[in-house]
Formats: structure tokens, sequence, C-alpha cells
């Protein structure tokens, strides 16, 4: 390896040397004293005898044998240091041959500058790539001049072409020393050059020979494009289009085999179109071309042009663009049968633009029809409203009639068989009572004449409603009735959904021998659902939805009062709020009816507002007057009143005298039939006779008529109501309450 003679393995330590050298001093000074206490022995003549130099000679001769002692130790550790400076300079050797052989054997040059950056030691295959380095390599050249001597000679591209800029490039890298990279030589060789800092400030440098590296990358490169060559000639061919594109020297340079058949070039391709200007002569001579511009020639990047022309009789769209690069691409797109098919739609457009303009005159005239259909559907749906709420008052007036005199005479002192007969004519017109109201309300279910209102509700306020209406009636069947208090609330109608629970509740009470009748309400996410729990008979599964078709009853119900239409009502009503019904039931083991309704956030509600049903009669006053235009219920009326110890006035209008005189002398309440003659209504009776009378006149309204307009009329004239027909319970309680007495 070739070097500047310096030696690499470190020298032997400074304090060593200093040991060394102390310890051949004490012993040339151990030796000094003792050839002095020799001689001194040797001639000294003591006049005191023999017996004192005796002594004397042996006091010196232990003094000597410490002295040979300390001399010996002093040159065995002398031998020890000395055996180990041999040991490392020995290994020193050995480690600088072996990084002489380790440097050597690399096949990349190598080259080590110290902290001054001057090269101390390289290997031959570091000269092998600048054999100009021979000459000077031994006298440790700094870097900055095996650079200059680089550039002057023009050794790499950069420096032939650039020496200033390439040395101060050069110099920045190496100050740099942060990695790889890579110069290309004047005679065709790629160097990649690796330069690394060392711990003393010195700087490392690989040289690589990549030529071959970059010539596979030159060769894939190579391949790549060819491939990307074939890629693209084979998409070219894959249009429809014909497409052909010419360089900057106007040379074709591609073209697919769509172009070809368009063109009619059945061979020498070259001299037909290989140089742009023959592609335009042979369009316009060989093809035909009416616009010879485009394919014209055009200089600089543009925009893409379209022209519509004729080439050999068809219809042609030709594109052109030129590129940045100076060339020009073209594309020749063939549309006659684009344009035969477009005529051929136009026509068919305009066909049908005529047949649909006569089926346009022919649907107004079904939506005409429709219109009137839907006007007359309208019309009959309201008339069937009209119509179930007349027959609702012509169909209970009667009722209502029986049901007063049949409460009057269950008043009255009767022999047992004849009170046996009136008791089971008060079941029997109950039970004619439930079964028009179900089919009632079935029937405005179906008209739609019931509309939900949707708005966020107590839950409390049904179930405690619940509660009172049928406690006594469980109670009174023995069974264990529960509802709970849930603070829930819910958003639905307030009406159809107590109807529904309604039902739920009184088919469990009716269907239970014995056990309970639990109504709870779990809240389920955004929902809440509100569960009838009994022990009941239990439904068989394969009949679980025949119950809910109306008058449909299992068989062992079938001695159970009941028509079978609840269940039907709650179907109708669900249906119209959206909530969602649920059955589980086991045959003797009861049936759980849930309605999932959608939770709604609690709200402070107001105080509820006193009506004028809430005044209080005057005290005393034990005159009723009642206004219907039904003869047989003012009878009825009458009788039933007067078995409670009442005075009572009848009348068929509110202008009869005998009704206009009792409200004038202070008629304790006034009882108005809804429906009246002429059209007159019970709430514009009241509103007559409380303008004869100068005081405050308490009134009700008895109707037929169940519908939300009827209710919310009379609601918001405070009027309270009672249905027809009429429960004397009710009425009396209403009696009590504004403390009419006879």
């Amino acid at each position: 390896m070739a070097t500047r003679g310096k030696d690499l393995a470190p020298a032997a330590p400074d304090e060593r040397d200093e040991e060394i050298a102390a310890l051949k001093e004490r012993v040339r000074r151990l030796e000094k004293v003792n050839e002095a206490l020799i001689d001194r022995a040797e001639r000294s003549s003591d006049m005191e005898g023999s017996y004192s130099m005796f002594e004397t000679a042996i006091a010196l001769e232990a003094m000597v044998r410490d002295r040979t002692g300390e001399l010996e130790d002093a040159l065995g550790k002398l031998a020890e240091v000395n055996a180990y400076l041999e040991t490392v300079s020995r290994d020193a050797d050995a480690a600088r041959a072996r990084l002489r052989d380790a440097i050597e054997s690399l096949s990349d040059g190598f080259a080590l500058f110290d902290a001054d950056d001057r090269l101390v030691t390289h290997n031959k295959a570091f000269l092998k790539i600048w054999p100009e380095f021979a000459d000077i390599s031994e006298a440790s050249p700094t870097f900055t001049d095996l650079a200059e001597q680089l550039a002057r000679g023009g050794r790499t591209m950069g420096s032939r072409l650039s020496p200033d800029r390439w040395m101060r490039e050069r110099m920045a890298r190496h100050r740099d020393a942060s990695g790889a990279h890579v110069q290309l030589l004047s005679d065709g060789r790629w160097l990649q050059i690796n330069e690394l800092r060392t711990s003393e400030g010195g700087t490392v440098g690989i040289y690589t020979d990549i030529t071959s590296v970059k010539a596979e990358d030159a060769r894939e490169r190579a391949r790549e494009l060819a491939e990307r060559n074939l890629a693209l000639q084979a998409s070219l061919d894959t249009l429809s289009e014909g497409a052909c594109l010419f360089d900057s020297q106007r040379r074709l340079v591609a073209w697919n085999e769509p172009l070809i058949r368009m063109l009619g070039i059945e061979s020498d391709l070259e001299g037909a179109i290989g140089r742009h200007e023959r592609l335009n002569d042979w369009c316009v001579n060989e093809c035909g071309l009416d616009m010879p511009h485009a394919v014209e020639w055009r200089s600089g990047k543009g925009p893409r042009i379209s022209t519509d022309c004729t080439l050999k009789g068809r219809n042609f769209v030709i594109r052109s663009v030129s590129l940045s690069a100076g060339g020009m691409a073209y594309a020749f797109d063939d549309v006659t049968d684009r344009i035969r098919f477009q005529r051929s739609m136009t026509e068919q457009a305009e066909t049908l633009e005529r047949r649909v303009q006569e089926r346009t005159a022919e649907l107004i005239e079904v939506n005409r029809q429709l219109v009137e259909a839907k006007n007359e559907a309208e019309q009959a749906n309201r008339s069937k409203t009209s119509f179930i709420a007349a027959a609702s008052h012509d169909l209970l007036q009667p009722l209502n009639a029986a049901r007063l005199f049949v409460s009057a005479l269950a008043e009255r002192r009767l022999a047992a068989t004849n009170r046996g007969l009136v008791r089971q004519s008060a079941v029997a017109l109950d039970s004619v009572e439930e079964l028009l109201e179900a089919l009632f309300e079935i029937s405005r279910l179906d008209a739609g004449a019931i509309q939900p209102e949707i708005a966020a509700l107590p839950l409390d306020r049904i179930l405690s409603a619940l509660r009172i209406e049928f406690a006594p009636l469980a109670r009174q069947d023995g069974l264990k009735f529960e509802i709970p208090e849930t603070g829930l609330w819910v958003k639905s109608d307030l009406r159809l959904l107590r109807r529904i629970l309604q039902n739920f509740v009184s088919n469990a009470i009716r269907y239970t021998e014995k056990g309970s009748v639990v109504v709870q309400a779990l809240e389920e996410g955004d929902h809440v659902a509100i569960s009838v729990i009994d022990t009941g008979y239990g439904i068989d599964p394969e009949k679980r939805e025949a119950i809910f078709e109306e008058f449909r009853r299992l068989k062992k119900t079938q001695k159970t009062p009941g028509k079978g239409l609840g269940l039907a009502i709650v179907r109708r009503a669900s249906a119209m709020l959206g909530h969602e019904i649920d059955l589980d039931s086991q045959e003797g083991r009861g049936s759980t009816f849930t309605i999932l309704v959608p939770r709604a956030e609690p709200r402070v509600t107001e105080a509820a507002k006193t009506t004028a049903g809430e005044r209080i009669g005057r005290s005393g006053q034990g005159t009723v007057t009642v206004v219907d235009n039904d003869e047989q219920v003012q009878e009825g009326m009458r009788v039933l009143l007067e078995n409670w110890g009442l005075k009572v006035v009848t009348g068929s209008h509110p202008d009869d005298a005998a009704v206009v005189k009792s409200v004038k002398q202070g008629t304790g309440l006034l009882i108005a039939d809804y429906h009246l003659d002429d059209g007159l209504t019970g709430d514009e009776a009241v509103a007559m006779l409380r303008e004869k009378h100068s005081g405050d006149l308490p009134a009700v309204i008895i109707t037929a008529d169940r519908s939300d307009e009827v209710k919310m009329k009379l609601g918001s004239q405070g009027l309270p109501i009672l249905t027809k027909p009429v429960k004397p319970a009710q009425l009396r309680a209403l009696l009590r309450q504004l403390e009419i007495t006879g």
C-alpha cells in the first residue's frame, strides 16, 4: 500500500516512558551507593578493633542486601514493561497490516483526509480511478490541490464544461460530506462518490464505478419506453377515430390503423403521409377534402380546433392541436353514421312530440275527469261524514230517551220481577250503546273524519284517567289492578292514544277471570313501550292476526260481553298515529299488548283555565231547563230529573215561552241538544238564552256527534259536553258539581 510513511499505530503512553526512565535512574543511584559502601568497608581501619569492623560489615551487608532486592524489583518491572511494549508493538504492526490489506482489498477507491484536509492514505483503486494523482499522493496534498488538478485537466464533464462552477460545487459537497453524489467522467464512466466525516474531523471518501449500473438503468428505461410505445400504439389502434402525430420537423412519428382505412392508404405510408405536406396533399387530392385548413400546420402550443368537413363523400370532424414541443396531432372522426342516426332520432323525436301532444291532450281530459271524480269522492266523503254525524244523532236520540226512561224506572220502587227486567233492559241498552259507539268510531276513522293532532303530552294524564275509570270495574271482578306513576312524556294524539289504551285495559279486565291486570311504561331508546299485562285466557299464535279484525272473537271468550270491535279500532288508530303494536301471549298464561310511542321531553304545563262548565251554580236553584227537538227525550229527561226531586221545564226551541220564562226566573241549569230544528245548534241556543238572561246561565250540551270539530268548538266556548246516550251517573255528577238540588 502506498502511504506517506507515517506510523498508523498509536505511540507508547508518556506515563510509561517516564516510569521506565525513573526506574533506570533509581537503579543507577543504588548501584553507585552500593559501590561506595563496599569501598568504604574495604578501606576503613577502625581503632576499636576487629569487632567493630565486623559489626559495621554486618550492617553494611544488610543495607546492600536491601538495596539489591529493590534493584531486582525495579529490573523485574522494567522487564515487564519492555515485554508489554513489545506486545503492543506487534499488535500495532498486525493492525496496520490488516488495515492495509482491508483497504487494498476494496474494489472501490478509498482515500482518507485528516483534519487539515490533507491526504493521509489511499489504496491502489483510488489511483486507478485518478491516475493523475500518482505523482503527488506521497506528498500529502490537500483536497483542494487534487480538485484543482481535476478541474484543470477536465477529467469530469462538469469541469470540462465549466471548471470554476464545478470547482465551487465540488468543494461545497466535500465540506458538507453528508452522503453520496454522482459524477460523470469525461471518458464516459459514471462515478459515485460517498464522503463522510471521521471522529477526528477528517474525511473518508469511497469512490465507486457505477457505469454498468447506469447502463442497465438506461437499458431499462429504453425497454420501458419501448413498452410504453407499444402500449400507446395498441391504444391508438383500439380507437374508432383515426389519429396521427408529427414531430417538430413535420415528420410522421405515430399513427393508427383506423387512419389508414379512413384515408384509403393501401401501401407506401411514407410516400402518402410520411410528412405533413404529403398528408395535406393526400387529403385534398386523393380524398377530396373540402376544408383544406382542417389539416394545416400551426406553430407553437395552441387550443384544439375542430372542423366539420367532407372526406371521400363522408362526414368527418377533424380535430387538430399544436404541441408545445413543436409538433402537431390530428384526429379524424367519421361521424356519417352518427349524423344519420341523429337525423333519424330527430324525425322520431318529431313523431314522438306529435304523439306526446296527442297523449297530453288525452291526459288533460283524463286529468279533468280525475279531478271531477276526486271532487265527487271528497264530496261523498263529506256526505259520509255528515251522514255519520246525522245517523249517530238520529240513532242515539231514541236510545238516549230509552236510557233516561229505564234509569227513571230503576230509581222507582218496583217488584223484584220488574226490577230484573229493568236491569236487563239497562244491560241491553249498554250493549247497543257500545256497539254504536264502536261502529261510529270505525266509520269516522275509515272516512278520515278524525285527524290526529300530534303533541308532547304527559303520559300520567292518560294513565290517571285509566286508573279512575277502570279501578272500580277491576275491583268488582276481584282483580289486582296496577297503573304506575311514570313521570314520562310522549309524543302522540291524546284522544287516540287514550282510546287505544282504554281498549287494551277494557279487554284485559273483560277477559281475565282471576289474577291481575298491570299497566307498565318502560323507556326503550327514543320510545316508550306502554304495555297492558293480564293473566287471562291467552291467545293462540295462529289467531293473533284475526283478533284485530271486526267482529272477531275467540270461542272461549264468546260468553264474555263484547262485540269484537275494540282491537279493530286499535289497529286503525295506531296505523293513523304511526305507532307500532306488539302482542306477546301464551294460552292459559295471559297476554301482553304493547304500543311503542315516541318519547318527548318533559314540559312545564300551564294551570288549566277555568271553563264555564266549572262555574258553580246558584245554590238552591232546583230548576233544570231542557231544550231538545225530540219529545221522547224531553219526557225521559223530565221523568229522570223529577225522580231526583228537581223541577223540569222542557222546550223544542230557545224561543219557546216556557223556556224563556224559566231562564228569566233563574233556572239552575240549561241542558241543550246540539242538533235542533232548522239547523240551529245547542251552543247557538245557549248564546240566545244568555242574551235574555241578565246573570250567569250554567249550560251543558248533549250531543251524539263525537267529532273533534264539535268538541273543539264547544270547548272554546267553555261548554261541557255529555255524549248520547246520556249516562244518568254522569248527569247526576254534573248537577252535584253545580250544586243543583231539588
